[in-house]
């Protein structure tokens, strides 16, 4: 385990609207109010061709090879993640996102791009006094959290 400290700063209350990319808006968000850490919390809906990382295809294998799920209609979705810069400062979105319909629920990334079905609401609580960052991993192509 490694990890590191940090104190709780500005609270943001964010709805997105019909047809955003939810990873593109935070992280564009995050650029323009000088964020640089945070967490994040989202309820909503996703829409249809919104797509999901639902994991490798082989489990130990390398290079990793991520499987990508499209969601065929809207869905409603609940998730949590963290945003940290990586090695050139640019904040990066980790964050997953449980997404059902009826009976069916797959859960997955939101890096490929999930796209806002009417509404997606967000808390995003800032972290300070860090300096966590996403730096590139050679064996598996993840920028991966060095707290």
């Amino acid at each position: 385990m490694k990890y590191s400290e940090a104190k709780q700063g500005r609270v943001f209350v964010i709805r997105l609207e019909d047809g955003d990319i939810f990873h593109e808006e935070i992280e564009r968000f995050a650029k323009e109010k000088g964020i640089a850490r945070a967490y994040l919390n989202v309820v909503g809906g996703a829409d249809k061709e919104s797509l999901l990382v639902v994991g490798p295809e082989e489990s130990r294998a390398y290079p990793v090879n991520p499987m990508v799920h499209e969601l065929y209609d809207a869905h409603e979705v609940v998730g949590t993640g963290t945003l940290f810069p990586d090695d050139a400062g640019n904040p990066i979105v980790h964050l997953h996102m449980a997404c059902g319909r009826e009976e069916n629920t797959v859960t997955g990334c939101v890096r490929n791009g999930v796209k806002v079905w009417h509404v997606m609401e967000v808390i995003l609580v800032e972290l300070l006094d860090s300096t966590a960052q996403r730096l590139l991993d050679k064996a598996t192509g993840f920028k991966l959290l060095v707290p």
